[in-house]
């Protein structure tokens, strides 16, 4: 396992970079999104992930790349799986020659 800093989750940028300072509620923001409260509300309270449909949601309506979100998202997701110890006991698999 690796002891890497948790990464930021996107929902939190979302929350406090983007809704925040635009000083734009999570209702009004999922109505132009076109997505439901509870969803984006998973999203910014870092209960959810953010799917690909929701990064180019979010950039159409933020301005903000869909890769933008996606990289958080990746970065999130891998730490999470190597910080839970749920992967262990494999080693390198290496080719064989015939």
């Amino acid at each position: 396992m690796e002891s890497e800093m948790k990464p930021v989750h996107p929902g939190a940028v979302l929350r406090e970079d983007v809704l925040k300072e635009m000083k734009i509620s999570i209702t009004k923001a999922a109505r132009e999104l076109n997505v439901s409260r509870k969803q984006l509300s998973e999203i910014v309270n870092e209960t959810s992930s953010i799917s690909a449909e929701m990064a180019v949601r979010l950039e159409s309506g933020f301005g903000i790349k869909a890769e933008f979100w996606l990289d958080m998202q990746k970065n999130f997701d891998i730490w999470k799986v190597k910080s839970s110890g749920r992967v262990q006991g494999i080693h390198r698999i290496l080719s064989q020659a015939v």
